[in-house]
């Protein structure tokens, strides 16, 4: 997927988590580390993608983090960094057993 080479190559520029991202892993019962978000971005697999975003292409990554927990990732690749949108562990009651479909 084209969107996935975008975001790597985006992602070693720069990472810029924007202020809902870091409210959103900041949450007590789900703190998510910048480290974890790195490692989704990286080794992640994009199952969503939001090709007509009105604020850019950007996309849905899975990926595991501390304790090989799920995170979802939602960022946009731009010319000198990866917007990352927000994170957060997805719900099991809201995805599929494997967290890539929504129910």
């Amino acid at each position: 997927m084209a969107i996935l080479e975008d975001v790597r190559e985006a992602a070693q520029k720069k990472l810029l988590f924007l202020p809902h991202a870091i409210r959103q892993m900041s949450r007590p019962k789900r703190m998510i580390t910048p480290g974890e978000v790195e490692k989704v971005v990286v080794g992640g697999e994009v199952i969503e993608d939001y090709a007509q975003d009105p604020r850019g292409h950007s996309c849905l990554l899975l990926g595991f983090g501390e304790a090989d927990r799920a995170v979802h990732v939602v960022c946009s690749p731009k010319d000198d960094y990866l917007a990352i949108i927000t994170a957060y562990l997805p719900d099991p009651a809201q995805w599929s057993e494997d967290f890539k479909r929504r129910r």
